[in-house]
């Protein structure tokens, strides 16, 4: 089971939600059954899980392949599309603007929400900052970062569950979960020479059974970095997101 949030104008809202959901299932699911309850049965990290969901998210999610493929399904579930056509969309689902919600950020300004909490957190935790004065520097902090001015607390500092659950130090596993989905994206597609095409036909058996192999059957057996090592070939580093990115960046540009 998992749990999704929805927005009665705007679909993209659940569909990504469900995607991002759905790629944390995938990799629970894919875990070794015989071995849960034990670490050989847990996730990696934290960081590892926001990988798999970020990936499904918008890797998979947000890519030509996908918005071209599923756009006559998605057209018949959605008569109000009528007028529209996939690459119309595919663009919405990848506009880039500054936003107040972290979780409806786009990919590019995504990070720099995490990097807000993070730097507030930390605060918080050192005693530099009062939970009273919260509002106030989260406000002051966000008009730096995105250049903003937030109309109100449900869209500052009280919009996301984590703090009052005591999550305290889980949003930078966010940011994990983007360079390493990107990390393990470009490996997949280097071992996997038909992987897009298998995509271009809506078959995800290729990446879901890449993923199982490299990442979801080990557990927790290695630290963190030592499976991205494992699984690519490579040490994390943000050289593939940043490529991603730019890339993500010039196709928006172009001119179809």
């Amino acid at each position: 089971r998992m749990t999704t949030r929805y927005d009665e104008t705007d679909f993209m809202v659940s569909l990504y939600g469900v995607l991002h959901e759905a790629g944390h299932g995938l990799y629970d699911q894919g875990l070794p059954e015989n071995e849960l309850g034990t670490p050989l049965g847990q996730a990696a990290s934290l960081g590892i899980h926001e990988s798999q969901s970020r990936l499904w998210e918008n890797r998979v999610g947000r890519s030509h392949s996908f918005w071209k493929t599923w756009w006559p399904d998605l057209a018949r579930a959605f008569p109000d599309l009528a007028g529209h056509n996939w690459e119309q969309c595919w663009r919405a689902a990848n506009a880039v603007e500054h936003s107040f919600i972290r979780v409806e950020a786009d990919e590019v300004t995504y990070d720099l929400h995490i990097l807000l909490r993070f730097q507030l957190e930390t605060r918080l935790i050192s005693g530099d900052l009062k939970v009273r004065d919260l509002p106030g520097a989260w406000n002051e902090l966000f008009q730096k970062l995105l250049g903003l001015s937030v109309p109100d607390d449900a869209r500052g500092c009280l919009q996301d569950i984590h703090w009052s659950l005591g999550g305290f130090g889980y949003f930078p596993t966010y940011t994990l979960g983007n360079l390493t989905s990107s990390h393990l994206w470009q490996a997949a597609h280097r071992e996997l020479p038909g992987l897009q095409a298998s995509l271009d036909r809506r078959d995800y058996q290729p990446l879901l059974g890449w993923l199982r192999q490299k990442i979801h059957a080990h557990g927790r057996r290695y630290l963190a970095g030592d499976l991205i090592r494992q699984a690519t070939g490579k040490p994390l580093d943000p050289e593939a997101h940043l490529s991603v990115l730019e890339q993500k960046v010039k196709d928006l540009a172009s001119v179809s």
